[in-house]
């Protein structure tokens, strides 16, 4: 990714090329994580929550409830409301294996392929017309993801329309949350990316969830500016978008 041009006898790849390849890391990279809580689930005959697997894997409960919830649309979880022991408290809903056999999928070296695959895919592009297209891709993600929220409504404010951009991406394993910044502007800050190490070597998919924030904030309130402040291919803990009118 050193920005030259494709290498001879090599194609530029097309938008819905390069967001094809994107997604399939995306949901290679979510595997892994599932696989451990549909293991625990098997553990506690009695069923789990989303916040006892939030806390036992160390995730924000949105992220936590959606593996689980994944793992129940998918068949190998029930899914039910149970009432507090002794009555008191709210009912939580409570996720419990389908089967006493533990029953896993596995294809092995996927994971191993499709970072390949994506490396090589990212490699036949110049690094800022990539940075260009990941971004676009979000943002056309981004827009399809607030459609579904609240199709052709733009009446939020500004902080609504983020707070609701932060809980979307949330459910999307990012663990996001919208907070103050420096001055007027305001932020995500996500301390999870689902993409795992893939955007650590190719930091360019950084770009798709700036494109994301930019896609979504313009269909539920209108044109904004988003840049990345910090990220982990940046060394950064946690990925930054500042966000401004």
């Amino acid at each position: 990714m050193d920005g030259t041009s494709p290498q001879p006898g090599s194609r530029e790849l097309s938008p819905t090329e390069f967001a094809s390849a994107v997604t399939a890391i995306t949901s290679a990279f979510g595997d892994p994580t599932r696989r451990e809580i549909y293991l625990y689930a098997h553990e506690h005959g009695d069923g789990i929550t989303a916040g006892e697997t939030a806390q036992r894997f160390d995730l924000h409960a949105n992220v936590a409830r959606h593996h689980l919830d994944k793992l129940s649309s998918g068949g190998y979880l029930d899914a039910a409301v149970a009432k507090p022991s002794g009555g008191v408290g709210r009912p939580s809903k409570r996720y419990r294996a389908t089967a006493p056999e533990v029953k896993l999928e596995v294809k092995v070296r996927h994971d191993d392929i499709l970072v390949s695959l994506l490396g090589r895919a990212l490699a036949l592009l110049p690094r800022e017309k990539a940075e260009q297209m990941a971004e676009q891709v979000g943002v056309e993600y981004g827009k399809a993801m607030a459609d579904a929220i609240e199709p052709g409504e733009t009446h939020r404010s500004f902080r609504g329309a983020l707070h609701a951009v932060a809980d979307a991406l949330s459910a999307h394993g990012f663990a996001a949350r919208a907070e103050k910044a420096e001055g007027d502007n305001l932020q995500i800050i996500a301390e999870h990316c689902p993409f795992g190490d893939a955007v650590v070597e190719h930091p360019v998919i950084c770009a798709v969830d700036r494109g994301i924030v930019q896609g979504m904030l313009s269909q539920l309130y209108g044109p904004t500016a988003t840049d990345t402040a910090s990220s982990k291919p940046q060394g950064d803990a946690i990925c930054v978008t500042h966000v401004s009118l």
